[in-house]
Formats: structure tokens, sequence, C-alpha cells
């Protein structure tokens, strides 16, 4: 059976960008350790998420609301449990934050 796709989609739990320009080459390189690790299964990198705004019946915020996004990386895996496992690595997972994993349903 082919491998299904997954989004993974990083929520900082309100967390701040690294300061400094040393911590900041740090934390790339932490996350591009992690990524270099699951490369065979990244289908789509993604992006991080710039400022976000969202909208409801009740007009719109720009603010993001409490646990805004902060991006998002499409990987390939046989199930949801190792698409799970992959994720318990990334770094923003140690960091505080979280990953929230779910299929990316084929239409």
């Amino acid at each position: 059976m082919a491998d299904k796709r997954f989004m993974y989609i990083y929520h900082g739990n309100g967390m701040s960008l690294p300061e400094g320009e040393e911590a900041g080459r740090e934390a790339m390189a932490r996350w591009q350790g992690w990524m270099d690790g699951i490369r065979e299964h990244i289908s789509d990198e993604g992006a991080p998420a710039g400022k976000s705004h969202t909208v409801s019946r009740d007009g719109v915020t720009d603010d993001g609301g409490a646990d805004p996004v902060y991006g998002y990386t499409i990987v390939t895996a046989p199930d949801i449990d190792a698409a799970i496992e992959m994720a318990k690595g990334c770094p923003m997972v140690a960091d505080g934050g979280r990953v929230e994993v779910c299929e990316a349903i084929e239409m």
C-alpha cells in the first residue's frame, strides 16, 4: 500500500523567535538536522507563517489567536502512527510548542 500524506501544522504556544544571530543559527541548525533526518518522507518542506488574521462570523482579528500557526510541512508515512513518531523529534516540540498531525485527504 502506498504511503499517505500528512500535514504537520506547527504551533508555537506563544513562543518568540530566538534573539540574536547566534541563537537564530542554532535554531535553524536544529530544524535542518531534524528535517534531514526525515528528508525521505518530506513531500513539501512548507513554509513558516507570517502574521495571521482570523476570519469568523464575528469579524476579523489580527492577533493569530491564543496559539497561532507558525508554519507547515507535508510528509509521507504509511500511517498516522508513523507520522506522529517522526513529529516527536521536531524542535518545536522540544521548545515547548506543538505539532498538529493530520492526514491530507486526497480529493
